[in-house]
């Protein structure tokens, strides 16, 4: 019975690509910003071949290897979590996702409010954090909802909870979702709800994800199609708009997500399961704290002895990232970097490198490959390369 767990730590970036001044990202390395802080410590990660990815001669190398490696290049246009997650699932998109620097237009927000019957504020690019500390107090006196982007393909709408309801606000994101289609179609919808009072306001747990569907079949179609589960972690049943999932849980942070993915592990089933640990890039990343993001590495490293004793025979551990987000940069946004792939099992062979892949989706048709299963997803296995 063959078992893959993908687990993305989200925005875990290594390294710039060549087109990264292109995205306004050159020298971006999320690796490197919080592998200099003192609380940065990954031995476990660093056994599986993390320090010895191209583009990282100069640090520290692990003599004794246990797992496969490779550092993957990103083939789609874009550097957001849409759609590196659908290219690791095996679309290449052509063209990147819309984005709204100057805010979205009239017309659309003249319908969002239509059919919310509320009015809107903000309509600007912001940083989540800030959003509520300069409009929640005229939110909670209006009931207008804070409308904003970021330099991703995001529609984000914020509201405090005791003004409206955590359904309603789930509510409102449904009706962007069926607005933002076409060329508003943006890759995702974001409810951010938060508590408290000024200037204290503080989001809460409950965000939730509004996805496209993705443009085509995905190896979650290809595995769900062949009579094997796909288990989603975290917001990744949000990022496929449930496309290809046979199970999911939602998860509020990284802590709860290790937990449910060991959940998962116990239980007998044949298959993939996919798992999103959103941390790094929401609570470290986009507000630029270095010091936690090593933090939360660290603890993700502490946890995976855990992982890797509950792996049976046939089992396959993946780890790999969707972008970067330096939080060392003075951009709050996703930088264009490479990704790790880090692979190990017992049928894995060691200390395999298989260099700078052309494209996330060959993570997809090695996943494939293995489980036996056929589906048209772009990418190139390394299955071959890495089986004992």
């Amino acid at each position: 019975m063959k078992r893959v767990f993908l687990i993305v730590l989200d925005s875990f970036g290594v390294g710039e690509m060549k087109d990264s001044a292109e995205y306004g990202d050159a020298g971006s390395n999320t690796l490197r910003a919080v592998a200099s802080n003192k609380y940065f410590n990954t031995p476990n990660m660093a056994k599986l071949g993390l320090f010895h990815l191209d583009g990282l001669d100069d640090m520290k190398k692990e003599n004794n290897l246990l797992g496969s490696y490779a550092r993957m290049a990103e083939a789609s246009k874009g550097k957001d979590t849409t759609i590196g997650h659908w290219e690791i699932a095996g679309i290449i998109s052509e063209s990147p996702l819309p984005t709204f620097p100057d805010g979205f237009p009239q017309e659309l927000l003249d319908e969002l409010s239509k059919r919310t019957g509320r009015g809107i504020l903000c309509n600007k690019p912001y940083s989540g954090t800030e959003v509520i500390k300069d409009f929640g107090e005229e939110h909670v006196k209006t009931g207008d909802l804070i409308v904003y982007t970021s330099a991703d393909s995001v529609l984000q709408i914020a509201a405090h909870e005791a003004v409206v309801p955590i359904e309603e606000l789930y509510r409102y994101c449904d009706i962007a979702r069926e607005i933002c289609q076409g060329p508003w179609g943006v890759g995702r919808i974001i409810a951010r709800p938060f508590e408290g009072e000024a200037p204290n306001f503080k989001r809460t747990s409950r965000r939730h994800d509004y996805s496209l569907v993705p443009p085509k079949a995905t190896m979650l179609d290809a595995i769900k199609e062949s009579q094997k589960e796909v288990l989603a972690v975290g917001k990744i049943f949000d990022i496929f708009a449930g496309a290809g999932i046979t199970d999911s849980v939602r998860t509020a942070n990284n802590a709860e997500g290790i937990e449910r993915t060991i959940d998962y592990m116990k239980k007998d089933f044949e298959g993939l399961c996919f798992t999103n640990l959103v941390d790094f890039d929401m609570v470290y990343g986009h507000r630029n704290d270095v010091e936690g993001y090593a933090k939360a590495l660290t603890y993700f490293d502490e946890q995976m002895p855990r992982i890797v004793e509950l792996l049976k025979e046939d089992d396959i551990l993946i780890l790999t990232a969707d972008h970067g987000c330096d939080p060392s940069t003075e951009s709050t946004d996703h930088s264009r970097e490479h990704t790790p792939c880090l692979i190990y099992g017992n049928k894995i062979k060691e200390g395999v490198n298989l260099g700078t892949r052309d494209t996330f989706a060959d993570i997809a048709a090695t996943i494939l490959e293995y489980l036996d299963v056929k589906g048209d997803v772009a990418g190139k296995s390394f299955l071959g390369d890495i089986l004992r």
